[in-house]
Order: C-alpha cells, then structure tokens, then sequence
C-alpha cells in the first residue's frame, strides 16, 4: 500500500462524516504541528475512530496492510550518514557474524579505508559496504516522501558513491526499497572495469555507480542472497 492508496482510503471515510465535523477536523489539520510518532495520519485516524466512522478492528487493518507493504520504509528517514555507515554494516554483521568491524587491532596498516572484514585463515578479506535507498527523482521533498515499492510504476534510482578502488577487496551494494533489500556483491576488479563507473567529482580519485529501473537487470549476476554474502564473497576472492 502507497502513501497515496492511504490518503484514498482515509479520504473516502472523511467523507462520512458530518460536514461540521469534517470541516473542524480540515481545520485542525491546517494548522497541525506533527512531532514524530504523532502526525497528521495519526489525528485522522483517532478522529475517524472516535466519531464511529470505522472500528478499531478497520484501523488494525488498515495499519497491518500499510507496515506490511512499508516494512522497511523507517530506513528513509535515517540521516544518510547513519544509514551508510552505522546501520548498513551493523545490518551486515546481524545477517551473519563473520562479518567484522574493520580496525587497527586487526590490521595495523588500517586507517578507514573499509568496512568491515572476513576472516580466510591467516588473511582477511577486506569489504567495503555501500548502502542506498530507492527514490523517485521526479517528486520533491523528503526521502520519506520520494520512497517507492520494488514493483512500483516510477522510475527509480539509488547510486553507490565513494568508491575508493584497490582500497578493498569486495564491496557491498545494498539496495533499499519500503519493501525489500537487495545486496550485490562485486569484486574489486568488476568495480574498476564497470561500464556505469563514473567520477564522483572531477579530478577526483572517489567513483560512483547508479543503479536505476533501466539498468538494474544489468547488475542480477551480481545479485546475492543475503545468508550467502560471506560464502559468495569467500569463493569470488580466491586466488
């Protein structure tokens, strides 16, 4: 369910209220200041619930429909800072342990250059984690507002950026949508001979790749599920 299917739907019960209800309730909206989790969605629906207009078993509902179809839809509204380094790679290290947080205990020479690391005996597989979330480039506002769903109609887009070559062994692509992740794993060399690879700035020695709705099926070779990562990652670094 869109954000827009829900507008409809509340829309359609509004319009069962009494017309000086309805009016105060537009009202009230008009001027309504929203502090998270209390927002505008959240008056209608108490309205709608206090006036009789639909049952709390219809809002239960309507709320299951709505997080089911939005299950991952709070990952919008991280701070992009937070969401590519914090949340991806302790997102990483919950799907599976070996993933390690990267430091200098591990190795000396280290200084940020990646992410996180595998263990392969004596040697490391070091992996840098790139994380970005699905928009629709064509509506203005906040990511929470541009978010789409997998099947969506719009045109998507979500780009992979800071890309240090040689500084890693593999990276991680994870692609976010309000209803699925994805996760690409490309070895460093495939990173470097890429045909989207391009200059996040010019001159510059960080790259970037786009992933869109017109050239995702380009990248499904690349496509891991997620409780393979560590052994996919661990078979495309042998040397």
């Amino acid at each position: 369910m869109k954000t827009k299917d829900l507008d409809k739907k509340l829309d359609k019960w509004l319009k069962k209220l009494p017309t000086g209800d309805r009016q105060i309730l537009l009202a009230h909206l008009s001027g309504l200041k929203s502090v998270y989790p209390f927002n505008e969605y959240e008056h209608r629906l108490m309205h709608l619930v206090s006036n009789g207009v639909i049952s709390l078993e219809e809002y239960e509902n309507l709320r299951k429909s709505y997080v089911e179809s939005n299950v991952y839809l709070h990952l919008y509204g991280i701070a992009p800072r937070i969401f590519g380094a914090v949340w991806a790679e302790k997102h990483l290290t919950e799907i599976d342990p070996r993933f390690k947080k990267a430091s200098k205990t591990i190795d000396e020479k280290f200084s940020g250059e990646y992410d996180l690391y595998i263990e392969r005996g004596s040697q490391i597989i070091k992996v840098e984690v790139k994380a970005s979330r699905a928009i629709n480039k064509n509506v203005r506002g906040g990511l929470e507002t541009k978010a789409l769903a997998s099947n969506a109609k719009e045109p998507f887009w979500m780009n992979f950026q800071q890309l240090k070559l040689g500084m890693a062994d593999v990276f991680i692509f994870i692609g976010v949508w309000v209803d699925q992740i994805l996760y690409w794993v490309l070895p460093n060399e495939e990173v470097k001979r890429h045909p989207g690879r391009s200059h996040q700035h010019r001159g510059g020695k960080e790259y970037q790749i786009g992933i869109t709705n017109e050239n995702i099926n380009e990248f499904k070779k690349f496509l891991v599920e997620p409780t393979q990562l560590v052994n996919v990652i661990l078979k495309k670094t042998m040397s």
